[in-house]
Parts: structure tokens; C-alpha cells; sequence
């Protein structure tokens, strides 16, 4: 049985103490005030949730906003932060991953989007590697987003089980 009480109070804490420190002026981090913040909250109740209540479903969610959130907050600090879509697409495939742990299911998507995210972050290395083959790769290169539509189709209505 699945603890219910447990996401609410992560929820109900986290948020009190987020706007009581607002209220008071009290400011234990330059920047914590912040929306980001709010998300990583919400998305440390879904983890909670997930692993104090074996409620697993609710790790990818956790994941995904604790992700975020954490993502907008380290971006204005650290300059080797990556800030491209590739990220995003990084901490999903993470959230996934985690929750295959659990759950057992999820891994295809979840490697689906790490090899996404690994195309995404180091985009211009891997042209760069490619580079000796420039003729026929540049044309394929142009179109590879129609693969990607090509094989989406195809798992959708062309594969059977």
C-alpha cells in the first residue's frame, strides 16, 4: 500500500519554509527566491514520493522537475553548464533510467533519449569526427531529422509485435 501522506508533506514543508525565508528576508542563497526553486521542491516530493512509498511511477516526474529546476538554477553559475536542449533531453532520459531501475520498464525510451541528448550536447564533435567523410555525409547530415520521422512512423504503425 502505497503511502499517500508523503508527497503533501514534502510539498507543505518545502513550500512553508521556501515563502516563510522570502517573508522573514532571509536569505541563506543569492538566488533561491526563484521559480526554479519552486520546481525543485515539487520535483523532491515526487522522489520522495517514489522511494519512501514504492510509488516508482512518480520518480520520472521527480526527476524531470528536480532536473529542471536544478538546470536553471546551475546555468547562471557554472559556464560549462550546457545550456541547449540536449540537457533537457539528458535529465529525461536520466529520469527514465532511474525509474526503469524500479519498475523494470522504460528502458528503451530512456536510452532512446540518452543517445538523443548525447547527439544534441556534442552536436558539433561528432561533425567534426565526420568530417573526412564530407561528400556523402553533408547530404545525410542536411536530412537527418527525417530519420528520426522515418522511424518514428515506423514504430508506430509498421512494427507488430
Amino acid at each position: 500500500m502505497k503511502n499517500q501522506r508523503i508527497f503533501p508533506g514534502i510539498i507543505l514543508l518545502g513550500f512553508g519554509g521556501y515563502f516563510f525565508l522570502e517573508q522573514a528576508n532571509i536569505t541563506l542563497f543569492d538566488g533561491l527566491h526563484t521559480w526554479p526553486t519552486l520546481l525543485i521542491i515539487v520535483g523532491l516530493a515526487f522522489l520522495f514520493q517514489g522511494y519512501l512509498a514504492k510509488d516508482y511511477d512518480a520518480i520520472l516526474p521527480g526527476v524531470i522537475l528536480a532536473g529542471f529546476g536544478l538546470h536553471f538554477h546551475v546555468i547562471k553559475h557554472l559556464t560549462i553548464w550546457p545550456n541547449s536542449t540536449g540537457a533537457f533531453i539528458l535529465i529525461i532520459a536520466l529520469g527514465f533510467l532511474l525509474r526503469y531501475q524500479k519498475v523494470g520498464s522504460g528502458l528503451f525510451q530512456g536510452l532512446l533519449f540518452l543517445v538523443l541528448a548525447i547527439m544534441l550536447l556534442f552536436y558539433e564533435k561528432i561533425i567534426g569526427w565526420l568530417g573526412f567523410f564530407e561528400n556523402g555525409i553533408t547530404s545525410v547530415l542536411n536530412y537527418w531529422p527525417i530519420l528520426f520521422i522515418g522511424f518514428g512512423v515506423y514504430l508506430l504503425f509498421v512494427r507488430s509485435k
